[in-house]
């Protein structure tokens, strides 16, 4: 029983302190504010409390107008086929500021179950009263002018940077911002074009695709801000680097003048245009100071480790060298460092690897380079320490931090590992092995008569005319084949029927879908396009008269002629009439396949 009452009692205390644990208690309220107006202090916690203490030293800054409004609500949230719901409970104040400044509100308290809870602290910055701006009014007659200029102070654009004197590679972080007066109604953006950042390496920083604003005190006036675009930025060069000026188009909510009663219960707004430009930022860029031999091109804050496949090997056995370089910086622009072994290893070329991520603080992340290599003889050797240093901009020093050595003992392999990976040798076609003894080929080589040589030979003559004769064949048809592209029309001409059958082939298609319209007007076009290329005549000053009038010329029967003014008047009646159905279409069609093809016939190129 006892046992039982201990173990009840240790559950509820475990589930009070889970309990306490989740509780959150939530101050908020707008970072930025206007003398003399009122705003919102609210207070959000997920448990029911009690006696609410609003923050010390509150009341000396701001008057309390109104508050607390109590609410209450409940969501419900289904995930993995498992249903939780929270109750939130929140209390809200208005209050108006009683001077300029920036002020901090500190923790609020509040009890919930004999416990008191704090929130958290928040800074709020108050500006003097701003004046709204001015919205032109606008005539409906002048709706086609949608260009329109609501001054500089109240909307404009501007690249935020982190830093603006820098070492060369350090990273920058360029925000483009945009201000907007609080009273400006934003309904999108038009001709965005941002900037290109030349003279740096780049790497942009992912941002929602939704721009979301926010309130912020610049120049002591408060603005609407919204973030187009975080990158990181690593200039390449030295000396002073210009960020060129940028635009966009704003689409703004503007007020049009009424010329009617309906036009003022309808239309009393209308989207304008109003284009904002960006001032040029200098950044400049200092020189690094003089570098060691093992500097590979990193700034910024790095570490280095490595670790080996393994430190027993036989004779040929692949072994794996890999070293990791972490931390924040350039790190995609650092090169592989270089590692120094016997000349009785085969060393193959690094392979690099970068795990790279892009923050608000920057870029950070992993470059990762295995190093691989074959021991040809036994015997104990020592892969060397790699050494790498890299610039430190806080600092303004060089730092070499290097990996560890390791100790590599070798056995004799296999003879046919020896001899596999000696006739490998891909650096050299024949190298020292030891100090005076060369490699010797094994197996059956392929053995000629000395002094013979295939120069002079009849088969030597014979390949040499055929390829002469296959040359002189293909430049001739090659000639001849420039000279017809490079006529146009004659091109066109070849080009007519196949065009014209491709049309036809659609017109038949529209007629399986019983699309009247389309199905008349592809074989309008397949005449129009058939008549143009054979004829020479522009497609703008085809028509009847004139083509008729060119057929003629071509010797074409007037029987033909007569069949094709049918089919084109059947077509263009067609396409604004109803039709007699299916049956109709299809003989329209089989009676312009034959005219086209009796076209074909008749009309001499």
């Amino acid at each position: 029983m006892i046992k039982t009452i201990i173990i009840y009692i240790f559950l509820v205390f475990v589930a009070i302190t889970v309990q306490a644990e989740n509780t959150r208690f939530v101050m908020s309220a707008s970072s930025a504010v206007e003398m003399g107006k009122q705003f919102r202090l609210s207070f959000t916690l997920n448990a029911r409390g009690n006696n609410l203490k609003l923050p010390p030293g509150l009341r000396d800054n701001f008057d309390i107008l109104m508050g607390p409004s109590t609410g209450q609500s409940t969501s419900i949230r289904t995930e993995n086929g498992r249903t939780t719901q929270e109750v939130s409970y929140s209390y809200t104040y208005i209050l108006r500021a009683k001077k300029e400044g920036e002020f901090e509100i500190r923790p609020a308290s509040i009890d919930i179950r004999g416990k008191v809870f704090e929130s958290n602290s928040l800074k709020i910055r108050v500006v003097k009263p701003q004046s709204k701006p001015a919205q032109t009014q606008t005539n409906t007659k002048d709706l086609g002018s949608t260009n329109v200029d609501l001054g500089k102070d109240n909307m404009f654009v501007r690249v935020v940077m982190s830093k603006q004197n820098v070492f060369r590679g350090e990273q920058i972080i360029a925000t483009v911002k945009l201000y907007v007066n609080p009273n400006i109604p934003i309904a999108g953006f038009d001709e965005v074009n941002l900037p290109t950042y030349e003279g740096f390496y780049t790497q942009d920083i992912e941002i929602p695709q939704q721009i979301n604003f926010t309130r912020e005190v610049y120049k002591d006036k408060i603005y609407q801000i919204g973030v187009l675009k975080k990158t990181i930025l690593f200039p390449q060069q030295n000396g002073k680097i210009t960020i060129e000026p940028f635009s966009m188009a704003l689409l703004v909510q503007q007020q049009v003048k009424a010329r009617s009663f309906f036009d003022d219960y309808f239309s009393t707004h209308r989207t304008v245009k109003s284009r904002i430009t960006s001032s040029a930022v200098i950044i400049n860029v200092k020189d690094l100071p003089i570098q060691p031999s093992d500097f590979m091109g990193g700034v910024g804050n790095f570490n280095i480790n490595s670790s080996i496949s393994a430190n027993e090997v036989t004779t040929n056995d692949a072994v794996t060298l890999t070293v990791k370089i972490n931390g924040t910086g350039n790190i995609r622009l650092i090169k592989s460092p270089e590692l120094t072994l016997p000349t009785d290893f085969e060393v193959y070329d690094p392979r690099t690897t970068d795990n790279v991520k892009t923050t608000a603080n920057g870029a950070t992340g992993t470059k990762t380079i295995e190093y691989l290599f074959q021991p040809r003889f036994e015997g104990d050797y020592t892969i060397p320490a790699i050494k790498f240093a890299y610039f430190n901009p806080a600092t303004g020093k060089y730092i070499t931090k290097a990996t560890q050595e390791y100790n590599l003992h070798v056995t004799k392999g296999s003879e046919e590992q020896s001899t596999t990976v000696i006739s490998s040798l891909r650096k050299e076609d024949v190298r020292l092995i030891g100090q005076d003894i060369r490699f010797i080929k094994q197996g059956n080589p392929l053995l000629r008569i000395k002094g013979y040589t295939f120069f002079g030979t009849t088969w030597f003559y014979l390949i040499y005319a055929i390829s002469t004769a296959l040359f002189i064949i293909l430049f001739i048809v090659y000639r001849k084949k420039a000279k017809e592209n490079a006529n146009i029309a004659l091109v066109r001409n070849k080009k007519a029927n196949r065009v014209a059958k491709k049309r036809l082939k659609a017109a038949a298609s529209f007629m399986k879908q019983n699309n009247n319209e389309a199905f008349h007007d592809e074989i309008l076009k397949a005449f129009l396009g058939y008549l143009s290329d054979k004829l020479g005549i522009p497609v703008a000053n085809l028509n009847r008269e004139s083509a008729i009038s060119k057929l003629q010329e071509r010797n074409v029967t007037q029987e033909v002629i007569d069949d094709y003014t049918e089919v084109v008047d059947h077509c263009e009646f067609a396409r604004y009439a109803p039709t007699q159905g299916s049956e109709a279409r299809g003989e329209l069609y089989k009676k312009a396949e034959a005219t086209m093809s009796r076209f074909e016939k008749q009309i001499k190129k």
